[in-house]
């Protein structure tokens, strides 16, 4: 789609990282301007939301409020503190502001005037969307180019290249010690058996013996893992692989792993939750997603990335051409 860049759009968080990103990828699928608006309610408010109101120390007329006016014409938020805001810019601003709720806001379908939710939550609506997996940075333009891009430290390792995203203990799951061995000892049997070249990237929340390994399995073999140093290497490391290792505490990585067209194979640590078991279904029955530790597939399918839709559909609610139809009316005249 061309840029949207006469539009101004807020975020609307609590900061959290996972909510902010999916905002922020919408907004950048729109191509218009977007402001970050962090939202920090406290008790007793924080104990009512989604449902009760906005902390009032955070009112439209207070100093450095959130969500002062003037008002954007459209407004992105996520996550249970946000809701609440979100309805607030859509009362105050008498409707002139557009308002979109990613995920399920818990308070219906007259939350905002455009809901996506992933497929494996319950609401549904003529103003919902719903998709198998959340949207995300990567499109598949993105990809391509990276693809072909010169990494060094990725082009020299040869096929097959493994991208290993790794994530860590949750409020759903738990990364015991042997969950933790199970783990590196599937990796290991990859690079070994499968000649298979590792690019690992491990979160804040992984375990520290198990980040601590990850390390030393890097430095075993020609392997490669992010630190936290320099620039986020994901993005190529999707780019560049051949098959994807996730674990299955994070239905985000897992979403940006299907929205490369290679092979996911998801680690269950310990826990899990009925929603998550309901998504990795899903995928199952798509045929994207494979078990870890296992064999190494090579099917493919069609990329999974609802982001260009979303932002289409967020157009199209309001009335703003997306340029494709434009296009295609040109075709024919021509």
């Amino acid at each position: 789609m061309p840029p949207h860049s006469e539009l101004n759009c807020w975020i609307i968080t609590d900061g959290k990282a996972g909510d902010e990103m999916q905002c922020i990828a919408v907004a950048e699928a729109i191509g218009c301007r977007y402001e970050l608006r962090r939202v920090h309610p406290k008790a007793p408010f924080t104990w009512f939301m989604p449902k009760g109101p906005i902390d009032p120390r955070e009112g439209p007329g207070r100093p450095g409020s959130p969500i002062a006016p003037p008002y954007p014409d459209l407004a992105i938020g996520s996550g249970r503190r946000a809701i609440a805001y979100l309805r607030k810019v859509k009362s105050a601003s008498k409707g002139r502001t557009f308002t979109v709720c990613l995920k399920d806001p818990r308070t219906g379908t007259g939350t905002a005037d455009l809901i996506w939710v992933p497929e494996h939550d319950r609401l549904r609506g003529p103003n919902v969307l719903v998709s198998p997996t959340a949207p995300h940075r990567f499109p598949a333009e993105r990809l391509n180019a990276l693809r072909f891009a010169p990494h060094p430290a990725l082009d020299d390792l040869p096929a097959p290249r493994v991208a290993v995203l790794v994530g860590g203990n949750s409020r759903h799951h738990t990364f015991t010690q042997s969950d933790c061995e199970a783990f590196l000892e599937g990796l290991r049997a990859w690079a070994a058996h499968s000649a298979a070249h590792l690019m690992i990237t491990a979160s804040r929340r992984t375990p520290e013996f198990l980040t601590s390994q990850l390390k030393d399995l890097a430095r075993e073999g020609r392997h490669v893992m992010w630190t936290g140093k320099g620039e986020n290497p994901l993005a190529s490391y999707l780019a560049k692989a051949d098959a994807v290792v996730v674990t299955a505490d994070s239905t985000n990585m897992i979403g940006e792993a299907a929205g490369t067209g290679a092979p996911v194979h998801v680690f269950h640590p310990g826990g899990g939750h009925a929603k998550i078991n309901r998504f990795l279904g899903n995928l199952d029955r798509l045929g994207i997603i494979h078990p870890f530790p296992g064999p190494m597939k090579t099917t493919t399918y069609d990329p999974l990335d609802p982001t260009g839709d979303i932002a289409k559909a967020i157009l199209k609610a309001m009335g703003i051409p997306d340029g494709q139809q434009d296009e295609q009316e040109q075709g024919t005249a021509l």
